[in-house]
């Protein structure tokens, strides 16, 4: 996974779910992310937006160890966009 490639793929099933985490302070936008990890189905994705600075590691490496795919990683003016797709 290369997040910095570009467009992302779609999701397998097409099916995203948005998370806005801005304003929100670490650890709350990884738990935020758990939680709607939790409730999509396997192939769907996650649209994470924070502006955390901890984010920018925090995301990353939750998704290494809960084995999910971080398909793409977009600055935006204000925050960043986490594109998260569940594997397992």
């Amino acid at each position: 996974m290369d997040a910095s490639a570009g467009a992302a793929a779609p999701s397998a099933s097409g099916r995203e779910t948005l998370v806005d985490s801005r304003g929100r302070r670490c650890p709350l936008p990884v738990i935020d992310l758990a939680k709607a990890m939790a409730a999509v189905e396997v192939g769907d994705e996650v649209l994470l937006l924070s502006d955390d600075e901890g984010s920018r590691t925090d995301v990353p490496a939750w998704c290494r160890m809960r084995r999910q795919e971080l398909v793409a990683v977009e600055p935006a003016q204000d925050h960043t966009r986490y594109r998260i797709r569940r594997r397992v």
